[in-house]
């Protein structure tokens, strides 16, 4: 059995839980053995003691730091993109290849049916996504979520199958940064994500791009060119990773958090800076405490904007997509 992942802050309720599981088990066994007083006593302890849980929880994950979203957006119990893929559509088809060199499989696409029973919404889309592994073993045969130009090339070449047919395109990003190695750069790793950021730019479909986890730097901007970017909310999205900020400004990995700080990379800095447009609220706790939750969540969140971006003409989602992006950043021309 898998050992449960519990990240510094989160010990406090973890401790507490546990006191909480082993009086709900002393209520247990003695229920037959104590007073009906004694057992009402108890009964009244764990009661309070289960708000005291609950409010705690609450309280942590409300004021968690920068570096803490960022220890949460990496937890490995996540869901990644072909989780949310099952859990939000349905008749997925899974397509492989760029044409051109190999299968990465660090990024996952294809076909699938999103529908909402209650309201009668069905759209086909094009899913398309990073995805890392839980394990050693899946982690390797997934490159730990980090694509090579083939994977970029394929994702490109989805996008276009989606155009061809006149299908909204949807990204799932979650990736420590594209792959680092000399076969990638010798492949083409800079002009792959560079011709994604070209062609994305002017696909005639809807796209919208969500950050599941964790969004670093050409690796995820790669896929991140949409009319609408969504955003989770213990998820971050930057040029670059606080460790590697924090390698190039103090030479050492020790000073990460004031990196995160500094880099302002979490949903509510980025949705004041205009980057992306909506934060997708999570269980507390995180979306890994309750994958069916979240997705239910995003799914409603993509049927909503998936209903407004069908309304518009291809030229206007086209236009929509150009200006907003140039109107991102601040700068003064002397």
């Amino acid at each position: 059995m898998a050992t449960k992942v519990v990240l510094d802050f989160e010990k406090p309720v973890v401790e507490l839980e546990t006191k909480l599981n082993e009086m709900r088990e002393c209520l247990r066994s003695s229920a037959r053995e104590q007073a009906p007083s004694d057992t009402e006593v108890l009964a009244h302890e764990i009661e309070a003691l289960e708000l005291k849980v609950e409010a705690l929880r609450r309280s942590i994950y409300k004021n968690l730091t920068r570096w803490q979203k960022v220890q949460l957006a990496r937890h490995p119990e996540r869901p990644y993109t072909l989780d949310y893929i099952y859990m939000m559509t349905s008749n997925f088809v899974e397509l492989a290849g760029d044409r051109h060199f190999s299968d990465d499989k660090a990024i996952v696409g294809g076909f699938a049916l999103i529908e909402d029973s209650t309201t009668g919404f069905s759209q086909p889309v094009m899913m398309i996504g990073h995805q890392k592994g839980r394990d050693t073993k899946s982690n390797v045969y997934r490159n730990f979520g980090m694509a090579q130009p083939e994977g970029y090339r394929k994702a490109l070449r989805l996008m276009k199958l989606a155009e061809k047919f006149g299908k909204p395109v949807i990204t799932l990003i979650d990736t420590p940064g594209a792959f680092p190695g000399i076969e990638a750069e010798e492949r083409g790793q800079a002009e792959a994500i560079a011709r994604n950021l070209f062609e994305m730019a002017k696909l005639t479909v809807p796209v919208i791009c969500v950050i599941i986890g964790e969004g670093a730097s050409g690796g995820a901007i790669g896929l991140g060119v949409g009319n609408r970017i969504l955003m989770a909310e213990n998820s971050w999205y930057s040029v670059i990773s606080p460790e590697s900020c924090s390698s190039i400004l103090w030479r050492s990995w020790n000073y990460k958090e004031q990196a995160a700080e500094a880099l302002q990379l979490t949903a509510p800095d980025l949705l004041a800076q205009g980057i992306i447009d909506r934060i997708i609220p999570e269980p507390v706790g995180g979306a890994h405490t309750d994958p069916e939750t979240m997705a239910g969540t995003l799914k409603g969140m993509l049927i909503e904007e998936l209903t407004l971006l069908l309304k518009k003409e291809p030229a206007e989602l086209v236009n929509d997509r150009i200006e907003k992006f140039g109107a991102m950043g601040v700068w003064n021309e002397e």
